[in-house]
């Protein structure tokens, strides 16, 4: 599913990928819902981290 994107991604492409808009990438980060660091002023997102989300969400969705 994410094999065309690259193993660390910005807030830009995980706004594409979840077709969330930035403002809920940025919520989702400080709740720490989805893993990152912080370089500079920029964050970085690495792909398992996303894939754990969707899991997570997955399994959620299932039980109700």
């Amino acid at each position: 599913m994410l094999e065309k994107y690259p193993d660390v991604l910005n807030v830009k492409e995980v706004c594409t990928i979840l077709r969330i808009s930035r403002k809920t990438v940025y919520a989702l980060i400080r709740k720490g819902t989805i893993s990152c660091r912080r370089i500079g002023r920029a964050y970085k997102i690495p792909k398992e981290g996303i894939i754990a989300y969707l899991s997570e969400k997955g399994i959620e969705n299932q039980s109700v």
